[in-house]
């Protein structure tokens, strides 16, 4: 077992929203905390956003290359890993008759292909001496939602391969999912007016959106040694929204 202060953390996608509040929570834990993002701009100002990450690499999750790229940096500094945080993803509504091939396949990449190549490199490192892999998914992956067919998709592809994962890279490695649900970050307001905002908040059972550092809190759980016995899991967090099947 390795102390938080031990560990070091890679956090895709993790210059802004929930990526930040996460990588936030494991630099302030004291981990050693990677955060790899292709927003150059948000990297630039993540000293503001990420106080104490140790590297800000700027990196494309869907390039096999700069994935790699990313991974042997980590090696020259670290020399090993011990958490991968996979957070990066986008978003756009459309309606399924109109969706463009170009966009469904760019959602997919991004959402399930990003996440299916930085798991693979972060095996390779936590395979013998063990680590924690921690996907973000979404409610979106576990309900269907009108006008989001290729975001529900990838995420429903990231809940099945966490649970392939965990069985198959048992015991030196654990796997589980975090399915959040309506969550305020700079994605969910560029999408949503401030009116459909609110309505959401009214049709949540707690009465509010979530906050970026609720998905942290659990993040930094499921990748600590109190849910060593946990694996192949998927949880919700979504102020109850879905017990109800109110996810639309």
């Amino acid at each position: 077992m390795k102390t938080p202060a031990e560990r070091r953390v890679v956090v895709t996608g993790g210059a802004s929203g929930i990526g930040a509040a996460i990588a936030r929570r494991f630099a302030g834990d004291g981990a050693r905390v990677a955060v790899l993002d292709r927003d150059e701009e948000a990297l630039d100002r993540l000293g503001d956003r990420v106080p104490g990450a140790d590297l800000a690499l700027l990196t494309d999750v869907t390039d096999p290359a700069a994935v790699d790229a990313a991974f042997e940096e980590l090696d020259r500094r670290w020399g090993g890993l011990d958490v991968a945080v996979n957070n990066a993803g986008v978003s756009s509504p459309c309606a399924f008759a109109d969706l463009p091939l170009a966009e469904w396949e760019r959602i997919l990449r991004v959402n399930l292909t990003g996440v299916f190549l930085v798991a693979q490199r972060a095996t390779r490192r936590m395979r013998g001496h063990g680590g924690s892999i921690v996907n973000i998914a979404s409610v979106s992956g576990m309900v269907g939602m009108p006008d989001y067919s290729a975001y529900n998709v990838s995420k429903a592809g990231v809940i099945e391969l966490t649970r392939t994962l965990a069985l198959e890279l048992a015991p030196d490695i654990r796997v589980n999912a975090i399915c959040p649900g309506y969550v305020l970050t700079p994605m969910q307001e560029a999408e949503y007016s401030p009116a459909r905002l609110a309505d959401c908040a009214r049709k949540i059972p707690l009465g509010r959106l979530g906050r970026p550092e609720e998905i942290a809190g659990l993040a930094a759980y499921l990748a600590g040694d109190e849910a060593e016995f946990v694996t192949g899991q998927t949880f919700v967090i979504d102020g109850g929204e879905t017990a109800g099947g109110l996810a639309s």
